[in-house]
């Protein structure tokens, strides 16, 4: 029979070894979904928007977004999709998250810094855009078959996209801009101030703001997205007015930071607006303009964070995409620690029965021989 020291050696060397085969087992799994994370290796990267109320304040700041993860997306050429060819500054970070109410997005680029007042061609733009219609397509923006003047609502239903574009060439850093009380009156998706619009399209030729269709205005619909933008070289915690302009310091080095929020459900009746639920996915894709060596950009000169659409979940409060990382490695922690409690009391129960076999029996004396 084995002694009690090389037994309870022999247990403490097992307890050692199921527990390291743990960790590095859960260090591999948390690799393998790192590697999910890259548009480059998979296809089907997603963007979670997170339940995370109150954390966001809406003025093109990225630093209350630190904690929030969200994928790095290449930027190629939108109509020549080649690595080669690839935005010089690098990708893009793509982060979401909503509060219950509203969903928030942030868009950080790196790029130096470039601004024109007045001029919307020369400075940086972005674009967001969502599958409204069932039959909406990435590729030719919903892809209706229809050509210019004969796009209709019936002709080309079930092709609908939503579009947020956002021109900063009269956009105060810092500043909101987007839906304002002077366009929303006019019943449509118009922002005379800052450039902040917001669009829906059947194709590229048939594009329209929203409450404006292909015979004039069709119905008193608003813009429901507000937005600013920010560049890292910029003096921080500045206020900056129209006379600032142009802000900063042209070709400095730093990050574009580009902030926006829409209620996650509007009053489009039109097939206009795209309509978030909390828990369910949308799809979602991103497009930047960039001013190269300060030559002004066209409307097709865009690059994108995909080839086709992304998927983006709202996620609910308890919902497992709230934090698919995170989850699974506090259920693995979780595991590992009720495993090695489990060892740990077997090996000690085997060693206390051992050793109280081995005590030597206390003799019994009747009370009568006291």
């Amino acid at each position: 029979m084995l002694r009690p020291l090389p037994l309870l050696l022999l247990l403490l060397l097992a307890v050692v070894f199921l527990s390291s085969t743990i960790r590095l087992g859960g260090a591999h799994e948390h690799d393998e979904e790192e590697d999910e994370s890259s548009c480059e290796q998979s296809p089907d990267v997603r963007v979670d928007a997170e339940f995370r109320p109150g954390i966001v304040t809406v003025d093109g700041r990225a630093e209350d977004w630190a904690d929030v993860a969200g994928p790095q997306l290449a930027l190629l050429p939108a109509l020549d999709f080649d690595e080669d060819k690839a935005y010089g500054g690098g990708p893009m970070t793509v982060k979401a998250l909503h509060d219950g109410r509203n969903i928030f997005f942030m868009l950080q680029v790196e790029g130096e810094y470039a601004y024109s007042t007045g001029d919307d061609y020369k400075c940086p733009s972005v674009a967001l855009m969502f599958q409204v219609g069932e039959n909406a397509t990435y590729q030719n923006m919903g892809g209706c078959s229809n050509l210019p003047g004969t796009c209709t609502e019936k002709s080309c239903r079930g092709h609908e996209v939503d579009i947020m574009h956002f021109s900063i060439g009269n956009a105060i850093p810092g500043r909101l801009y987007g839906g304002n009380v002077v366009d929303n009156r006019k019943g449509n998706g118009n922002d005379s101030f800052g450039h902040l619009v917001d669009v829906y399209a059947w194709n590229p030729h048939c594009r329209y703001l929203d409450g404006i269709g292909p015979s004039g205005h069709i119905s008193n619909a608003q813009n429901d997205w507000k937005g600013a933008w920010w560049h890292s070289s910029l003096i921080s915690g500045s206020s900056f007015i129209e006379e600032d302009s142009p802000f900063g310091k042209r070709g400095q080095k730093g990050t574009y930071s580009f902030e926006f929020s829409r209620p996650l459900r509007t009053m489009d009746r039109l097939q206009q607006d795209v309509q978030f639920t909390i828990g369910q996915s949308s799809k979602v894709a991103v497009a930047f303009w960039y001013p190269t060596d300060g030559n002004p950009w066209s409307k097709s000169q865009h690059y994108s964070a995909s080839c086709n659409w992304l998927t983006l979940e709202a996620a609910s409060v308890s919902g497992p995409s709230v934090s698919r990382v995170s989850s699974s490695g506090s259920w693995d922690a979780v595991t590992a620690f009720a495993l090695l409690l489990s060892v740990v009391s077997f090996c000690l129960t085997v060693f206390i029965g051992y050793w109280v076999s081995k005590t030597k029996a206390v003799p019994f004396t009747p009370i009568d021989h006291l």
